[in-house]
């Protein structure tokens, strides 16, 4: 039997198999490339190309693809055989390095926000050698960047790896003030997942479920989340047989997946992976989410990926753990040992703190979406507020340097950055507060506001983006101040900031009413509670600005992802609204109408036997039902009209607002009438499995 380490990324092309497969001239010139981000000499990618071949061969795989990453929110691929046709009717099974640098597939059909018409179909995908490449269902994937043929990125990889460069490039000159001279600067994450896993048999009997995702009707179950008896609770068997195949499958892939657990909500669980290097995450996290389907799947199960599937119970989110670390592996978000170190650590909090209430829009548009939209602010994710938690510790460190103040109660004097060592700080010293939307947990920050279904690279090309540009700003003023002014500037630098950034700080609990209106009102902290409130700010000058000085994207690409946001907002939610009406008129109504039949007919058959014998839950069940038809047909032509005026809104920002303030009420209107019919009606009429079925199913 193979143990962990035996098959652990045995489908990657990874460091290790590079090395003992490409000749050491070639892997040297390689690594120099990836570490360097410079072009890669068709020779030396014709050599990394038949080593990747013959490997991929022998691990059963005949086709490869190169795997990108479209404005969709999953990946793409489009899968081409090695085989070439011999003279003799033979073939060869071939491999070239342009094969590998480039591709060329169709890219009409995929979104772009206008920044092409449907005929001109051509794309082009490149190699990021900085991202292993893999084995997949027998096809070799090589992860790749995705560009149109005017060299506007597609895509959501091309930012991110722009975005990774701006930090590097702008942390770089903050280390190198400090006197430490590194190669790169690299940002890392490690993507939590949440997810439901539900019976397939189940799922296959829910429209609603197939089309959307999410369950559009069902009546709240008798038992719910409210005896807190699932969290970290004992895996069923299922589940725990389902989470070991799927723990084998990542990690053969190289994803290191390290945690799993009962989440609060029946049904509902946690993946935790260790973190790794910003792109690589955002692949892995992709494919951990292609991969839970498909296992699921396997033991006759759907995986859930919906940020809210279940109305009633807590919805799916991912929390994202980012932070800042050298390629020495100095994670520059903790504290030192010495003076400097612990100034520095200071600088870079400061920029973060700095970064996140400047761009509280930013990183709200970061995370919107229809399905996250029905999770922020509902008492089980973290509100529409941004602000940050740093636990009490770190805030009166802050509060000793904003105010010249004493921190340590024994020595009584005031702390001077770059002359005193702060506390050591314990990787727990901050508390895990679950309604922060943005929380320092020792080193690094958990941005807790992502949905689950989302791709985790734009929250952390607006991340990276945000705070590499306030290092510029930082690094502009420091390095003006010269070497002998160094540290009364940098004590300057960061007192000013934090004065004018304290605002965002917020350690108490955030679904409290009062916090709101308190960071709305005291704070002028933004609310935007919808994602049509909050994707207008993405095209403003100021945001625009920031991308093009920091090289991550064009006025034109940020347009473009305007456009596809909101596009994909009123496309969601008015599939939804047509799948409520099909539902209802050929499901949900007939069921109504065939139970109350029944019911009829049974005081009828009561009344033929003895005329006066009691028939009062039949015919007041009989009456509340007849009322609940009336208004579930008169709130699905309402819906239906409703629909069809949001069609006729051609201006995409003013479809979607229509559609979050008229549509979506009616919807919940006509669920509201549908679901009081489903706890009158007997299950053998109703005509889809309840959340009851769907919930607690799974043995």
């Amino acid at each position: 039997m193979e143990t962990v380490p035996e098959y652990f990324g045995s489908l990657v092309f990874n460091d290790a198999t590079m090395r003992t497969r490409l000749p050491k001239d070639t892997y040297k010139k390689l690594k120099r490339t990836i570490e360097d981000g410079k072009h890669l000499d068709l020779s030396i990618a014709n050599e990394v190309a038949h080593a990747m071949k013959e490997w991929a061969i022998e691990n059963g795989a005949t086709h490869f693809t190169h795997w990108f990453q479209p404005m969709t929110g999953i990946t793409a691929e489009k899968h081409d055989s090695f085989i070439t046709p011999g003279d003799d009717g033979t073939v060869i099974m071939t491999f070239s390095g342009k094969e590998l640098i480039q591709g060329e597939p169709d890219a009409s059909s995929f979104p772009s926000g206008g920044l092409r018409a449907t005929f001109e179909a051509r794309g082009y995908t490149a190699w990021d050698p900085s991202s292993y490449a893999f084995i997949k269902d027998g096809t070799l994937c090589i992860p790749t960047a995705f560009c149109s043929y005017g060299g506007e990125a597609l895509d959501k990889k091309t930012p991110l790896l722009r975005s990774m460069e701006a930090v590097n490039r702008q942390a770089k000159r903050i280390l190198r003030l400090f006197g430490n001279e590194v190669k790169t600067v690299k940002t890392t994450v490690g993507p939590e997942q949440e997810y439901f896993l539900i019976d397939r048999e189940a799922y296959l009997k829910r429209k609603d479920l197939i089309f959307t995702g999410r369950t559009l009707f069902g009546a709240k179950p008798p038992k719910g989340q409210e005896l807190e008896d699932h969290y970290y609770g004992m895996i069923k068997p299922r589940v725990a047989s389902f989470m070991a195949d799927l723990d084998r499958e990542l990690w053969k892939l190289g994803v290191l997946s390290k945690t799993k657990h009962n989440e609060v909500a029946p049904a509902q669980h946690e993946m935790a992976p260790i973190f790794t290097t910003t792109n690589i995450a955002v692949d892995h996290n992709q494919l951990t989410m292609e991969i839970m389907k498909k296992v699921a799947e396997k033991h006759g199960m759907v995986c859930l990926l919906h940020e809210k599937p279940f109305e009633g119970v807590n919805g799916s989110g991912k929390h994202n753990n980012w932070s800042l670390s050298t390629d020495a592996g100095v994670n520059l978000l903790e504290p030192g040992d010495t003076p400097y170190e612990n100034a520095q650590f200071l600088l870079f909090l400061t920029a973060v703190i700095k970064a996140v209430h400047e761009h509280q829009d930013l990183l709200r548009i970061s995370v919107a979406s229809a399905g996250n939209d029905h999770r922020l602010g509902a008492n089980e994710a973290p509100p529409a507020v941004v602000s940050m938690f740093l636990g009490d510790e770190l805030t009166e460190i802050i509060d000793s340097i904003i105010n010249d103040a004493a921190y340590d109660q024994k020595e009584r004097v005031p702390m001077k950055i770059g002359v005193h060592i702060l506390p050591r700080f314990p990787k727990d010293n901050t508390d895990r507060n679950r309604t922060s939307p943005f929380a320092f947990t020792g080193n690094k920050f958990e941005f807790r506001m992502l949905g689950s279904s989302a791709s985790v690279a734009t929250p952390n090309i607006i991340l990276n983006t945000i705070v590499a540009d306030t290092l510029e700003g930082f690094a502009d003023r420091l390095e003006a101040a010269g070497p002998e002014e160094f540290n009364s500037a940098l004590h300057d630098l960061i007192k000013e900031t934090l004065i004018a950034h304290k605002d965002i700080i917020f350690n108490g609990n955030g679904y409290d009413g009062e916090w709101i209106r308190e960071a709305v009102e005291r704070r002028g902290l933004l609310n935007l509670v919808s994602t049509p409130d909050a994707l207008p700010y993405f095209a403003s000058e100021e945001n625009i600005a920031l991308f093009e000085r920091q090289r991550v994207l064009t006025r034109t690409e940020i347009r473009s992802r305007t456009e596809i946001l909101f596009d994909n907002y009123c496309k969601v939610l008015n599939i939804e609204a047509l799948t409520m009406a099909d539902m209802v008129k050929k499901d949900i109504l007939p069921a109504v109408a065939a139970y109350s039949a029944a019911l009829a007919n049974g005081i009828a058959e009561k009344k033929t036997v003895l005329a006066d014998l009691p028939c009062d839950y039949e015919t007041q069940t009989l009456r509340q039902l007849s009322a609940l038809s009336s208004e579930i047909w008169e709130s699905c032509g309402a819906l239906e009209k409703k629909i069809a005026e949001a069609h006729a809104i051609a201006e995409l920002p003013r479809q979607a607002t229509y559609y979050k303030d008229t549509v979506l009420p009616a919807m919940q209107r006509l669920r509201a009438a549908a679901d009081a019919a489903e706890t009158l009606t007997a299950k053998d009429f109703w005509p889809y499995p309840t959340y009851s079925d769907l919930l607690f199913s799974i043995l």
